[in-house]
């Protein structure tokens, strides 16, 4: 059992939505952004370095906005959709770009295609927990 259900689980209070698209959503937000990292981290490590500039600057971005994102979704006190809603819609957007620029590098690269998996499941789960909340 992942700790973000454990700890969702365990809330005194009632959940901004269904506690298994945001148990989901943090899972997938935490795994996105160590993926970002570790691929920034072998992107650094490739001989074409200078290829994997632009890789790295959206590993770099994702990494932030997954950050946010993860810590905002996992405190429920006081929900504040004017927060929460445009944290998850940057989420959205900014996995899409890295997924797409890892994509780009994935057949030479496999920590670039676990990379872009990771991001592809964090931008489905960003948006599907968007897609409740009220």
């Amino acid at each position: 059992m992942s700790y973000a259900k454990q700890m969702l689980r365990s809330y005194p209070h009632a959940l901004i939505t269904n506690a298994e698209e945001l148990e989901a959503t943090i899972d997938a937000l935490s795994d996105c952004l160590q993926a970002c990292i570790a691929d920034v981290d072998a992107d650094l490590a490739e001989p074409n370095v200078i290829e994997m500039v632009k890789c790295v600057r959206l590993c770099l971005d994702c990494v932030e906005v997954c950050t946010a994102t993860l810590g905002v979704t996992s405190r429920q006190t006081s929900y504040d959709p004017r927060v929460v809603k445009p944290l998850l819609e940057a989420c959205i957007a900014t996995c899409n770009s890295c997924g797409d620029e890892c994509e780009r590098h994935a057949s030479m690269h496999e920590h670039c295609r676990v990379c872009a998996d990771a991001c592809r499941r964090c931008e489905a789960a960003c948006r599907k927990l968007l897609g409740t909340l009220h």
